[in-house]
């Protein structure tokens, strides 16, 4: 915003006040430009909701501090012009009373002069035209203000230098860009912390609704807001906080309905399991008691789903070797399972109970959907269970386990409980169970434990 530049065009009577005029630019694109713009843009999309609102702040100031800053530079710099056209006028009145005195003019009094060859040509054409005229440099490297007036055939001048005038107006303009940065830097250091309070919340209701899709159903972002708030963050957090609580209590009463109807259908189950092994020998009477004995594991699985969804299984943990401990599971798990790494003797700090759950049920899994010999390896603190069929479906290993539902046609049938419980109770006791399919064909589900601490 200074007022000095190169030389431009000038006219009489007029000042010239201005920054320079620029030469037009040559109109069309300029891919290479737009190219170098294009990482910025990027950059500007990864930046964060405080970065985001502080920039916006930052820049919408600063365009506020150069539009105040052009107004005010302009009105002081009329300002200025005025004044220096207003004491060349005076100059110019003293030293033609002088002359009118004198006869003669004293060019060391106020730079007065009669027929000066250094007046500007505008301005004597304007004196010999008859004018008292003022004609004003302020973007020449010697800015400077002339008044000039005709008497007779002559022309009588004045001359005033303005370098003061131009480094007050030079210190002008630096305290001005030095005032639109201080504001600037205020604005983005407000634009900051205003949007921290924002991104806190905004942050804290994204933790909250990750806790209560992993599970944690009572996770809260915060109490009750004032009635009849008009913060918009408050009313996320609200609803947030209201659909995480119409969400837990219809789970809650789903898992009550499950163990209910399960436990409900124990008392007749056992009765009617009683009477099929009453029944005289023959198919259909197998045929009963085959319906029968999956009704009333279904019926169990039920009951132990209900209570791993309730989570109040307490686990009886022990510190044993895991080789020995799983070759004893597969034994009992029937002679069509292979075991490799029996002798591992890792300790490991498990339910040995709960284990065997979650080790039948993966081999059930594995000897009723997959194909061939169920293979069981034990390496460290991990289990592995394999199978030869189809593998896993990819919807399986992308969303995990549900209930009733087995992921694909080609897994066979069944309820979907199996993988249900075996994840649940491995939670129980710390284990973590993993789902992949093999390189080289067949599904893979791997437990691993936690160590014996100490070991």
């Amino acid at each position: 915003m200074t007022a000095l530049g190169p030389a431009a065009r000038r006219r009489v009577g007029l000042d010239r006040i201005g920054p320079p005029r620029l030469a037009p630019r040559r109109l069309g694109p300029r891919r290479p430009r737009l190219r170098r713009l294009g990482p910025d843009l990027i950059g500007l999309r990864r930046l964060g909701l405080r970065g985001k609102i502080a920039l916006l702040l930052a820049a919408g100031c600063a365009l506020v501090a150069v539009a105040i800053g052009l107004l005010v530079h302009q009105a002081r710099l009329e300002q200025v012009a005025d004044g220096a056209r207003a004491q060349a006028l005076a100059q110019l009145v003293r030293v033609r009373q002088v002359y009118e005195l004198t006869g003669h003019v004293d060019e060391d009094d106020a730079g007065g002069a009669l027929d000066s060859l250094a007046v500007p040509e505008p301005l004597r054409r304007a004196a010999l035209d008859g004018r008292r005229t003022t004609y004003l440099e302020l973007s020449s490297d010697r800015p400077a203000v002339w008044a000039a007036r005709p008497i007779g055939e002559h022309v009588l001048s004045v001359h005033k230098p303005l370098d003061e005038e131009a480094r007050e107006m030079a210190e002008f303009d630096r305290q001005l860009m030095v005032s639109g940065a201080g504001v600037v830097a205020l604005a983005a250091l407000g634009g900051s912390l205003l949007a921290g309070r924002l991104s806190r919340e905004l942050r804290t209701a994204a933790a909250t609704a990750r806790r209560i899709s992993e599970g944690e159903l009572d996770a809260r972002i915060g109490g009750p807001g004032p009635a009849g708030g008009r913060d918009e963050v408050a009313e996320l957090g609200a609803a947030v906080d209201t659909m995480a609580a119409t969400l837990q209590s219809r789970l809650e009463a789903e898992q009550r309905f499950t163990a209910d109807v399960a436990h409900e259908l124990r008392t007749p189950l056992t009765g009617l399991h009683t009477a099929a092994e009453l029944l005289p020998p023959g198919r259909p009477s197998e045929l009963v008691r085959d319906r029968v004995r999956a009704l009333r594991t279904l019926t169990e699985d039920l009951l132990e789903v209900a209570r791993l969804d309730a989570e109040v299984e307490r686990p009886d943990l022990e510190v044993r070797p895991l080789g020995p401990m799983v070759a004893g599971i597969v034994r009992r798990a029937g002679e069509d399972v292979g075991l490799t790494g029996a002798d591992d003797e890792t300790p490991v700090r498990t339910d040995a109970r709960r284990l065997e759950r979650v080790l039948a049920n993966l081999i059930g899994n594995a000897r009723r959907h997959g194909g061939g010999r169920v293979e069981v390896s034990v390496s460290g603190c991990a289990v592995t269970v394999r199978d030869h069929g189809e593998g896993f479906p990819e919807r399986l290993l992308r969303e995990g386990p549900r209930r009733f539902l087995t992921g694909a046609a080609e897994r066979g049938q069944g309820t979907g409980l199996g993988l249900t419980i075996a994840f649940g109770q491995a939670q129980v006791i710390g284990a973590r169970v993993r789902l992949r399919n093999a390189p080289d064909g067949g599904a893979e589900a791997e437990v691993r434990l936690p160590a014996a601490a100490g070991h």
